[in-house]
């Protein structure tokens, strides 16, 4: 397998290098990127995209859900989520999962991180059988995973967990840390995460970030779900007295190895705690407007100092591609304005550098190094981009990812690499297992 690639253009952090060539060693990592070395050579390489937030077997509700049944929200979204939880076995969530991420892979993704709370069995019994299919598919498709299992306590706020909830719950924090150590004999990369506010009430966060740090490291990521709904602001506020970003800054040291997924609903005191804390944002464009969740004041964020990363949610739609296009877009529509995310030389280039970049933070994909960025001790995480494709024919490099992000999608990306290694095209078995499963769990109507 070779271990170097050619192009005519290579961004990096420092800018774009011309006629580039990238060499790696046989871990996967970066140890030279050379400029003028590679003349005659055709494409553009830029960094893969890490996948910030994933929830695997949700790949299995796209198609399903939109039938329109009164006030049709994120809320009874969730019950058709629910039905379909509690039937997915371990096969089934390996062969979903498969599927997944082998079109992240085609869709720009390199890494992802997986939010893990789909964790008992059918009939209850607890085990490590569904955490292990999915690394068991992440390892098939190529794709590098950081495990986050998920501890999910309560059903809502001063509420015990309903029925549909029950393959995701813990009774309490030693039980789930019992879990995640357990977990560890998977031996990938793993964090650890509160599923969100109404399910980890405040008081226990302290006691899951020291428990999940002293089993994992303390520079493992931690993540939650918070203030994607205004119903669970209004919720928070009427028993804590606090919205729930507040509330999560009072009750655990905020820090840059937080990772707050949607904070949809954030008012301006609030992205001041998460800007000057070093953590960040994961937003979820593509399933933030599935689910009619809002759009987040990312410009705002971003003027603070706020580090945006991107993830999949769902896994309804999988292309890092459109996500961006629809995290631009939906600045463009709450503001009425062009050009929100862009710098003086354009959109593509600061936005996929700085979200891939930021991205590496979130997933941790290594203490030696990270995807999202091409530099020496960074995976070979890369992208080919075919500058002869129609969207990107004939354009400079800065304008070519101005194309990209406003006119193309994944037909645009010739080559995807992950730490060094080329993925090869999804092989159509894998797709008719996935569907037969799709089929069985949710039917065809």
């Amino acid at each position: 397998m070779p271990n170097t690639l050619a192009c005519e253009h290579c961004l990096t952090p420092d800018g774009w290098v011309r006629d580039a060539l990238i060499e790696w060693d046989a871990a996967g990592i970066v140890t030279r990127v050379a400029s003028g070395e590679a003349a005659g050579a055709r494409g553009i390489v830029i960094p893969g995209m890490p996948n910030g937030h994933s929830h695997a077997f949700q790949r299995a509700l796209a198609g399903h859900g939109e039938r329109r049944a009164g006030q049709d929200t994120f809320w009874s979204w969730r019950e058709a989520m629910y039905r379909l939880a509690a039937s997915v076995t371990a096969e089934d969530m390996y062969l979903i999962a498969r599927q997944a991420y082998a079109e992240m892979l085609s869709g720009g993704y390199t890494s992802v991180l997986e939010f893990q709370y789909l964790h008992h069995a059918v009939d209850g019994t607890p085990g490590s059988e569904m955490a292990d299919a999915l690394v068991r598919a992440a390892a098939d498709a190529g794709i590098a995973i950081t495990l986050v299992p998920v501890c999910y306590v309560t059903g809502g706020f001063n509420e015990t967990a309903r029925p549909g909830q029950s393959r995701f719950v813990h009774r309490d924090v030693d039980s789930f840390l019992a879990f995640l150590s357990q977990l560890r004999s998977l031996g990938v990369r793993m964090g650890a995460a509160a599923h969100s506010l109404r399910a980890v009430p405040s008081e226990l966060l302290a006691d899951l970030t020291a428990g999940a740090r002293e089993l994992l490291g303390g520079d493992c990521p931690m993540h939650i779900h918070v203030a994607e709904q205004q119903r669970e602001v209004d919720e928070c506020q009427a028993h804590t007295g606090r919205r729930p970003i507040e509330l999560l800054a009072d009750s655990i040291e905020l820090d840059s190895h937080w990772n707050l997924v949607h904070a949809t609903h954030a008012l301006d005191h609030e992205l001041d705690l998460i800007a000057e804390s070093g953590a960040r944002v994961v937003l979820c464009p593509l399933t933030e407007g599935y689910l009619g969740d809002g759009v987040f004041p990312a410009v705002a964020y971003k003027e603070r100092g706020g580090q945006l990363a991107i993830g999949t949610d769902s896994d309804v739609r999988l292309d890092a591609i459109e996500e961006l296009r629809w995290l631009e877009y939906g600045q463009r529509l709450r503001d009425k304005a062009r050009a929100r995310l862009a710098d003086a030389d354009g959109l593509g280039t600061v936005l996929w550098r700085d979200t891939a970049a930021a991205g590496a933070r979130a997933v941790f994909r290594s203490c030696r190094g990270a995807g999202g960025v091409i530099g020496v001790d960074a995976y070979a995480d890369l992208l080919l981009l075919d500058a002869d494709a129609p969207q990107l024919a004939g354009l400079a490099p800065a304008r070519a990812m101005d194309a990209l992000l406003t006119a193309g999608d994944s037909r645009c990306i010739a080559e995807t690499w992950v730490a060094g290694r080329k993925i090869e095209p999804l092989d159509p078995a894998v797709t008719a297992a996935y569907a037969g499963a799709a089929r069985r769990l949710l039917g065809a109507g």
